[in-house]
């Protein structure tokens, strides 16, 4: 069931209303999102319900026999039986073939015939970050952050809560345990905002992100049909694509979650407005980031010890968060590109120059301001190329040959409309730079009448464009 789906319109007002007319019984209101939460994965394919409820059963379990542990020692057993099962199951859905097919190449480039064995298994929708939900409770126990969890239904509900279930963002026990343990009322600010944050959500997805697909998918798929201009601005509209798609769908994770009374981590702070790679991955997918960087990098050392030691651990971060992200060599490789970027900062002492929102106090930009933005843009859009292509030959193909001669030529015309509402969205979102999200700001102090008209044209588009139902980007992963 998509987020943009005539289907998911009709399960979220059913869930919502059931919910608040429990009668504030916290218990009732905790199995109905449960239920909820199953049917809602169940709607991706039911099957992989025994494999969301094994895992979540091990670590509500391993939870329990922790925190009872007799010695440091079966302690350690329990928790690492837990970790390598979870990682087994990331391993043997996610990466396995990867793996088999990458050493039957490493074989091969030595002139060693190998044919080994694929597994022929499909992806189970948001298992990387169920996993993660799930891990980040049992490291939280094991270093007594938490307690374990007795009611299984609360950690149930916290490792499946459908909003984030597939996509994240990825939550903390620390977090979000809390608020489902404790009685919500409704809220109509928070309602109100939640349907704000709903609203661009799905105007970033299917007015942005699914309308830049048509145009995008061609490019890079054969590259080398297209001139170095039409390469350059397909790489740029695929940055806003998997922009729109995944804010997109983390607004409305978050803005679903505030209708409940709950309140999630935030995933995006404006990310193309960075003035560096340090500061974007400060603003980028900030629920990932943040959980590599506190069960990973501050394990490993974090930013105590020499210089090599930091530039080991930023690398090991940024390697894994790009295998996380996909079992291809792409993935790895723009990861490792993205750490050189932010290990230049280190070396160079800037990376903590950046810490607030750009121009804060100002309407506009000052012009090194400007040119940083910009720069990090251009940047970043050349990694997205690694990110987005099949295979790493196709990637270099299509990075080489955006520095041809032919990038000063036309390019392949894109639809003005998109241009449009592309700039609409950096002006929007520009305005709005110092909320949560832009339309917590944009329009809240304009007339009321103003305002109605502001969001019922965001509507208009929403329903105007054609509906292509395009699955959320980071589904595969």
């Amino acid at each position: 069931m998509l987020f943009n789906t005539f289907s998911y319109a009709l399960f979220l007002p059913l869930v919502f209303f059931v919910y608040w007319a429990s009668n504030r019984n916290l218990r009732r209101q905790n199995l109905w999102l449960q239920a909820a939460s199953y049917f809602f994965y169940a709607c991706w394919d039911w099957r992989f319900l025994f494999l969301l409820l094994f895992s979540t059963l091990l670590d509500f379990g391993t939870g329990i026999m922790m925190e009872g542990s007799k010695s440091k020692l079966e302690k350690r057993i329990w928790f690492w039986l837990s970790v390598v099962i979870n990682l087994g199951f990331l391993g043997v859905f996610k990466y396995f073939n990867f793996f088999a097919e990458s050493f039957a190449d490493l074989l091969n480039a030595f002139g060693m015939r190998a044919d080994i064995p694929t597994l022929k298994v499909i992806l189970p929708v948001g298992i990387s970050f169920y996993t993660f939900h799930g891990l980040s409770y049992v490291i939280d126990v094991y270093n007594e952050r938490i307690k374990a969890e007795r009611s299984f239904i609360d950690y149930a509900l916290f490792v499946t809560f459908f909003p984030l279930l597939v996509a994240g963002p990825i939550e903390r026990a620390t977090h979000l345990l809390p608020q489902i343990k404790k009685p919500r009322t409704f809220n109509y600010v928070s309602a109100a905002d939640g349907l704000r944050q709903i609203l661009w959500g799905l105007f970033k997805k299917i007015v942005i992100a699914d309308q830049i697909v048509p145009f995008v998918n061609p490019i890079f798929e054969n590259p080398l049909n297209f001139s170095a201009s039409t390469l350059l601005i397909g790489a740029v509209m695929f940055a806003f694509q998997i922009y729109g798609d995944f804010s997109g769908y983390s607004d409305i994770a978050i803005g679903t979650a505030r209708l409940f009374g709950i309140n999630l981590l935030r995933n995006f702070a404006y990310p193309y407005f960075s003035r560096d790679m340090a500061e974007f991955w400060r603003r980028w997918h900030i629920s990932l980031s943040s959980w590599f960087r506190d069960y990973v990098y501050i394990p490993l050392g974090g930013s105590k010890g020499n210089t090599l030691f930091k530039v080991r651990n930023v690398l090991i971060i940024f390697l894994l968060s790009g295998f996380w992200h996909g079992a291809n060599w792409t993935f790895i490789f723009w990861g490792f590109l993205n750490a050189l970027f932010v290990i230049l900062a280190i070396l160079s002492k800037t990376n903590r120059n950046n810490l607030e929102i750009v121009a804060a106090d100002r309407a506009l930009p000052t012009a090194r301001e400007f040119i940083a933005i910009t720069t990090t843009f251009g940047l970043t859009v050349l990694m997205w190329i690694f990110f987005r292509a099949e295979s790493m030959s196709l990637a270099w193909t299509y990075a080489s040959s955006i520095f041809d001669i032919s990038l000063f030529t036309i390019p392949n015309p894109f639809p003005k409309s998109l241009i449009l509402v592309t700039t609409f969205l950096l002006v929007i979102e520009w305005m709005g730079r110092r909320k949560d999200f832009a339309l917590a700001e944009v329009g809240m102090s304009w007339p009321r009448y103003l305002r109605w008209g502001f969001y019922q044209a965001i509507m208009l588009s929403i329903l105007w464009v054609p509906s292509v139902g395009q699955q959320f980007v980071y589904f595969q992963f």
